[in-house]
């Protein structure tokens, strides 16, 4: 039931404001608006003050919106009414309604962006742990327990990391970026502060996924290599307890549960391991033999036991002028960011299995809000700067492909033909279908567990 509520007004804030910024800026240039929806189909609640002004309305399928404008389609305007008709607007005033749409949704995102960063979040610290060997973080001489300060591009200009949400987002700017990535790293105890080098500009890819990131090796610390809670599956079967502390596993000792969570899923072939581990104050040996279950497309070891402690949490908050900089920023580089995706997967630079639907926006929908207000205002911000960016693409049924028009007739003097306006529109039609079954499709899949 949260998951539903979460995506059914996740949707209407995005789409209502989206839609707001059409109709202000509508009325500001003196276009007379029919009808603002939320919603597509049956009408079942309709507010109109008078009968000629705007008519507020909700429908039935709230999977989107409309603001209907008096001569935006193909309909005759009645001579008496062109000075309130679209159509016969300056060409700017047009172009300034129609972009109205996503920069809405820009201005949402930073402030949305900037309420959370002012209420603040509890983020993990960036401390890292054991990196899996011939990893880019373990031939940089990254260390269980290092603890990353601030980060760099390139190694002059310095910027702060106040928790892992900070590192995973310059990590994948560096890897989309294809450039080495510098840390300022201290030990456990904040302690003799060094600087090293990720190369992300070897990865030879610039696609961010869970595979690139276990090339990279840089993972959350998860504390000392303790077995937490115990579930039916290899390690009950063997007689592990929580409690347990690990100390080898086929003969190499362990330094922390990154390290025997690395070890645990490398045994793909379920092949049967040695493990030594201490239970008050005595040394017990066990002989575990992980299950082999697909995970992501990859044969992966799991014994269904817990791991390590939670990571220390930190507060990251921001005073009102940092908070709304900050979010500034941020709503820039994910706009970017997006845009560098679309154009890698057009470019087949990155796979189309990123692209995401509805489906998986109800999913990360519920997950924030039961996270709390905070969390869930962040995740309002991505999806609202994805759909402004979507919205900017030439395809003729979105703002872009409107915009588009505008530049042809800005450049020849004259709006494209008819014939052309439906051949276009028909094609982006084509297009969006495709996409919005892609996008499907790929949640389908990875529910399936097959991506």
């Amino acid at each position: 039931m949260i998951t539903l509520l979460a995506f059914i007004v996740t949707i209407s804030v995005l789409v209502v404001f989206h839609e707001y910024g059409h109709y202000r800026v509508a009325r500001a240039c003196g276009v007379k608006v029919e009808r603002f929806s939320l919603g597509f189909g049956p009408v079942i609640w309709r507010y109109q003050r008078t009968p000629d002004s705007t008519e507020f309305t909700l429908s039935a399928l709230p999977l989107g919106g409309y603001v209907r404008m008096l001569g935006h389609g193909p309909e005759p305007v009645p001579a008496a009414q062109h000075a309130v008709a679209f159509k016969f607007k300056p060409l700017w005033q047009r172009t300034a309604i129609v972009a109205a749409g996503p920069a809405a949704n820009f201005l949402l995102a930073v402030v949305l962006y900037a309420a959370s960063n002012w209420m603040g979040v509890d983020e993990p610290q960036a401390r890292l742990g054991t990196p899996v060997a011939a990893t880019l973080a373990d031939r940089a001489g990254l260390r269980a327990g290092d603890w990353v300060k601030a980060t760099s591009s390139d190694g002059l200009t310095w910027q702060d990391v106040r928790s892992m949400a900070d590192l995973r987002w310059a990590l994948t700017q560096g890897v989309l970026n294809a450039e080495p990535l510098h840390l300022n790293v201290a030990n456990a105890r904040g302690q003799g502060a060094r600087s090293v080098v990720l190369d992300l500009d070897t990865l030879g890819t610039k696609e961010v996924d869970a595979a690139v990131m276990r090339r990279v090796g840089v993972s959350l610390w998860m504390g000392d290599p303790v077995v937490g809670e115990v579930r039916p599956g290899p390690a009950l079967d063997a007689g592990l307890k929580a409690g347990d502390r690990v100390l080898s596993v086929d003969g190499v000792a362990m330094g922390d549960a990154n390290e025997l969570f690395a070890t645990i899923r490398g045994d793909a072939n379920g092949t049967p391991m040695a493990w030594r581990v201490e239970r008050g104050g005595q040394v017990l040996s066990f002989t575990i033999k992980p299950d082999s279950v697909l995970d992501r497309n990859q044969r992966i070891g799991r014994i269904h036991a817990v791991l390590g402690q939670p990571p220390q949490m930190e507060k990251v908050s921001y005073g009102f002028a940092e908070g709304l900089t900050r979010a500034a920023s941020h709503t820039w580089g994910m706009s970017v960011l997006t845009l560098k995706m679309l154009w890698r997967m057009v470019t087949f630079d990155a796979s189309w299995k990123q692209l995401s639907g509805m489906l998986t926006i109800a999913d990360y929908a519920g997950q924030s809000a039961r996270m709390g207000l905070s969390y869930y205002l962040g995740f309002l911000a991505v999806v609202s700067v994805s759909l402004g960016v979507l919205n900017l693409l030439p395809l003729p049924m979105l703002d872009g492909g409107h915009l588009m028009y505008y530049l042809f007739e800005a450049v020849t003097g004259r709006p494209p033909s008819d014939v052309w306006l439906d051949r276009l529109t028909r094609g982006g039609l084509a297009i969006m279908i495709m996409m919005m079954s892609l996008a499907f499709y790929n949640d389908v899949a990875r529910y399936l567990g097959q991506h």
